[in-house]
């Protein structure tokens, strides 16, 4: 299904509930309530119904919630952040292997906390009510009835996700570069995207463009606009007109705009650069993984 036969009225819920989440946190004065991976959750549940993200909803609300609360509290040990980025990556592989789910956007909610250093309640407290308020809807609406999928647990491609990912925490880590080691919705597509039975070249190129050109739309429009909100009201058109151009549906691209406003200076002012080498890095490696390195491991 392509985006533009999605409905109008599922995008007007999705959008307008991120929007929601942006202005409660504009009313409250309260940064640590805007989630991005609650756009990319929304995109992906409420607009394109992905069935690997409906099977049982039940897992919408309390995996990522999980996920959140571990990296909340790594977030509060006397670690580097590099380590603190590996140890989350790898608590969540043996999550999502003992709770047999593909559940990506977990891996967002967790490294989140850790991104932007969040320490107040608050971000427990959004993060359980988004997540409830998504899982709801979709009981309500019974979307997971209606695109029915059986997640199968690869655990060798979790063990190659693992490797990978920590390989390029070692290498920003080396180059003195730490906070590359983590771009929540970089992450979230590469581990969808070893998934997948194959991986042509030309997805992962629509890929690389689709992620750097909205994490660039999201770094332009708030270096432009000082108003989160506006931001988002613009941002998330802009991604839909970008997914839409290259015919590719995305829903991590979604949290882009979000994670630019509330980044880090220092991070948000080489998001579109780190977007880049990140999806390069990481998408080449599922490239090469997918055609090369697969087909011989199932040929033994």
């Amino acid at each position: 299904m392509k985006p533009q036969k999605l409905k109008l009225s599922d995008y007007l819920l999705g959008f307008g509930f991120v929007l929601l989440m942006v202005g409660t946190a504009t009313v409250l004065n309260d940064v640590e309530i805007i989630l991005p991976e609650i756009a990319a959750l929304t995109t992906g549940l409420w607009i394109y119904h992905e069935p690997g993200w409906l099977n049982q909803p039940a897992k919408i609300f309390w995996l990522p919630s999980i996920t959140a609360i571990v990296g909340f509290g790594i977030n509060r040990l006397p670690l580097s952040y590099a380590v603190k980025i590996s140890l989350l990556l790898l608590i969540m592989i043996v999550l999502l292997c003992l709770f047999r789910s593909t559940l990506a956007p977990s891996f967002a909610t967790g490294l989140l906390p850790i991104i932007v250093n969040a320490t107040e309640l608050s971000f427990i407290i959004a993060i359980l009510g988004f997540t409830l308020t998504l899982m709801l809807v979709v009981s309500l609406r019974k979307l997971h009835l209606q695109h029915p999928y059986h997640a199968t647990i690869n655990y060798r491609v979790m063990l190659v996700f693992l490797i990978i990912a920590l390989l390029w925490v070692l290498v920003v880590s080396l180059l003195g570069r730490p906070q590359m080691a983590a771009i929540p919705p970089v992450l979230v597509v590469f581990f969808e995207i070893l998934q997948k039975p194959m991986y042509p070249g030309k997805m992962a190129i629509k890929q690389m463009v689709a992620l750097t050109g909205a994490a660039t739309i999201g770094f332009v429009a708030y270096s432009l606009l000082d108003s989160r909100l506006l931001v988002t009201l613009i941002a998330l058109p802009l991604v839909w007109a970008l997914l839409y151009l290259l015919q590719v549906r995305i829903p991590a691209a979604y949290a882009f705009p979000l994670l630019a406003i509330i980044l880090p200076h220092q991070m948000f002012q080489s998001l579109p650069l780190v977007t880049l080498l990140a999806t390069s890095y990481f998408f080449g490696a599922a490239y090469l993984y997918q055609q090369y390195i697969k087909p011989r491991l199932i040929s033994r």
